[in-house]
């Protein structure tokens, strides 16, 4: 990633991608060209299931577009699982998603904590710093120091994952990079971000904990989101939704005002490359100011 340099990209493909008669995965690349977008998160979500060659061919195709190459790890990983067995399996599905990123050119994977609903948050917490320890030595006995792991802000109440137990997570390694996804932490905090100071209260608070190197350099996952007052997170909406935030130019002024460059991924319900596109534009608004 390029000091200093913000990259926008989208979380998969939008709807956009087949409509435009694009049909191959090898195709991303020039879509985002097209797109005028510089990131890409590959998605893994119900596992890992590209071979190191395809991975490889993949990354390649990216950095001849110059795409910046991110990957989300299996949805079902869980750093806090009460069940010894599946906790510690957790960083097998870890090691995957690195094997794999690293095969693209990539350095981070995306990781979710995991849930705290059968136990206490400090429970939960307490197995999820002792997963992510393991799975960081794991890394390293592998060769793979390069990749960083990047624990994700989550959207239910229910899940692992407020901003400050990501942060703790980060702390286990200076190289744990945080996930904020502004959409999740909206949606757990029923709407707390609106303004400038909202969002600049929430850098702080990563720079106050993990330095400034890692506030300027960390991961964002950005989208509306619906939420409940019971459960958080309900669905990810587009940016043309005017009833759920958060909006992205605030976050953009603050960002700027900190001299920030973070990989930003939209993960916008079908759009996720326009709204990405969008973010870009904004951003580069901000900063001609």
């Amino acid at each position: 990633m390029a000091e200093f340099t913000a990259l926008f990209g989208p979380a998969g493909n939008s709807e956009s991608f087949s409509a435009m008669g694009y049909r191959k995965t090898l195709q991303v690349p020039e879509y985002l060209e097209k797109m005028g977008l510089d990131a890409f998160e590959y998605q893994c979500g119900r596992g890992v299931n590209i071979s190191q060659e395809k991975a490889a061919e993949f990354g390649a195709a990216c950095r001849e577009k110059g795409i910046y190459v991110s990957l989300h790890a299996p949805y079902y990983i869980s750093l806090s699982g009460v069940e010894e067995s599946k906790r510690l399996n957790s960083i097998n599905y870890i090691l995957q998603a690195a094997r794999a990123v690293n095969a693209m050119g990539g350095e981070r994977i995306v990781v979710h904590s995991g849930s705290c609903s059968k136990i206490s948050r400090e429970e939960a917490l307490a197995l999820a710093m002792d997963t992510m320890g393991l799975a960081q030595k794991a890394l390293d006995d592998e060769g793979l120091s390069n990749i960083h792991i990047c624990p994700e802000v989550m959207g239910k109440i229910n899940q692992l994952g407020t901003l400050e137990e990501v942060l703790s997570l980060c702390s286990i390694d200076e190289r744990i990079i945080p996930c904020v996804d502004f959409g999740h932490l909206n949606s757990r905090t029923f709407g707390s971000l609106k303004t400038a100071e909202d969002f600049g209260r929430v850098l702080d608070t990563i720079e106050n904990s993990l330095g400034r190197e890692r506030m300027q350099r960390f991961h964002i996952h950005f989208s509306k989101i619906q939420y409940t007052l019971n459960g958080g997170e309900k669905c990810h909406l587009t940016f043309a939704d005017r009833e759920y935030g958060p909006e992205f130019e605030p976050l953009a002024e603050e960002l700027a005002k900190r001299g920030a460059a973070p990989v930003v991924i939209c993960e916008s319900a079908g759009t996720q490359a326009e709204d990405a596109a969008l973010m870009k534009a904004i951003w580069k608004n901000v900063k001609e100011v």
